[in-house]
């Protein structure tokens, strides 16, 4: 393909993946309009909650299939790939079954330490957990094919059952985290049924046998550093509602969702050019994509915080009235925080898409490293988002270390991944 017909393309599945993200996103975060309709507490417990579901290794499994999927079609290994899927999913099932039993006889220790009331939610949550684990898996297929319209589908359906359903819960069943989250169970259950649905011409296929070995040499590295990742980007709501109280927490949660917003306007980016690397890095080919993915992130973001910052405060007052001053100050640092995030997301994607695992011990010492600071620096939202942002900008910093010096010497792991 052309050189300007690739750049094109690309452009375009981008431009396709953004608007769907954003959809998406925006039905989702529909969710928050309805906080003034919750009990006091509430919103602070269904954000706790909500990123239960947010932390499982979402992100790390589904750049695992992206780029088993990417390097399998790549390398004529369909039928391999087909026996990862099925073994992935069964493996899920089983955690989850375990998960379940724990939690059952951690019940009331559990409730306590993240200050919630009702077991409700909690049971929503786990149930949502499984369906957490198998859109990540079955969207990574997607990824890896390239099959971004039915990608896009499926984000913009979960949105979509999201929203609906919590609408109807909130309304006939009252003001309470349970509601919502059972919007978010119905959104995920949508998001997979799609993924599942549109790449079964892959998992149905007949099964042959895999090097585990090879393949646990190649997955443990991605999994580990995109959950590393993942735990930066999501750890600080949880924390938050351990150290705060419920108004601060509620406030917290809020400034939280509408700043991460900008990683689902910037991350189709590195989404798209993901299976693109794995792809060159499996067929020897050389590719200077990550430079355009970088700048075009670095604007965007900019764009997008600085637009959060003066417009923010708008629609704040519309979506938080009970606490719109406590959201209002901190949204500046939360906004700008996801900057360096997000490009540190760029230039962290490249390097596991080539196979470059070099980084993947410091950012394990980075996310142990942020864990310890929450629970020391804590007295204020602000002191947590300066520790973030701290963090964050280290997550850049030992990116772009890395990516310099694989450059200038690619590793030993790149060439593997290569052959």
């Amino acid at each position: 393909m052309p050189a300007t017909e690739a750049r094109a393309n690309f452009f375009r599945q981008s431009g396709w993946l953004m608007i769907a993200n954003i959809a998406g996103g925006a039905l989702m975060w529909g969710l928050h309009f309805l906080a003034k309709r919750l009990k006091d507490g509430e919103y602070g417990t269904f954000g706790a909650l909500l990123t239960v579901v947010m932390v499982l290794p979402l992100m790390p499994l589904q750049m695992v299939f992206a780029q088993q999927t990417a390097r399998a079609l790549a390398t004529g290994r369909e039928r391999q790939l087909a026996g990862m899927i099925r073994m992935m999913w069964l493996g899920t099932f089983v955690i989850w079954l375990f998960a379940m039993v724990f939690v059952f006889f951690q019940q009331d220790n559990i409730l306590r330490s993240l200050q919630i009331k009702d077991s409700v939610g909690l049971w929503i949550t786990l149930v949502a957990c499984l369906f957490a684990a198998w859109l990540p898996l079955f969207s990574g297929v997607l990824q890896g094919q390239q099959n971004f319209l039915w990608l896009g589908w499926s984000m913009m359906l979960n949105g979509l059952g999201r929203i609906g359903i919590a609408v109807a819960a909130v309304v006939l069943v009252g003001g309470y985290a349970a509601g919502l989250l059972s919007g978010v169970l119905m959104g995920l259950i949508v998001g997979s049924a799609v993924a599942i649905w549109q790449t079964s011409s892959l998992w149905r296929l007949p099964s042959e046998k895999f090097d585990t070995s090879s393949l646990m040499r190649q997955v443990t590295p991605l999994l580990i550093g995109f959950a590393a990742f993942q735990f930066l980007f999501t750890a600080d709501t949880m924390f938050a509602k351990s150290y705060f109280t419920a108004e601060q927490s509620d406030a917290y949660v809020g400034a939280g969702t509408l700043s991460r917003a900008l990683i689902w306007v910037v991350g189709p980016l590195a989404a798209v050019m993901f299976p693109r690397i794995v792809q060159s890095a499996a067929k020897l080919e050389k590719s200077n994509l990550m430079r355009t993915v970088l700048i075009g992130t670095f604007v965007i973001a900019i764009i997008g915080a600085s637009g959060l910052v003066v417009v923010g405060p708008f629609v704040i007052k519309i979506i938080y009235p009970k606490y719109s001053s406590q959201v209002i100050e901190i949204i500046p640092w939360y906004a700008f925080t996801m900057v360096p995030l997000a490009l540190g997301n760029v230039l962290l994607n490249n390097l596991l898409a080539k196979g470059s695992f070099r980084i993947v011990p410091l950012l394990v010492l980075l996310a142990l490293g942020y864990g310890f600071a929450l629970t020391r620096f804590h007295d204020s939202p602000i002191t947590v988002l300066k520790t973030l942002c701290a963090f964050n900008v280290l997550l850049l910093a030992a990116s772009a270390w890395f990516t310099w010096r694989d450059s200038i010497t690619p590793t030993q792991s790149s060439q593997a991944a290569c052959s």
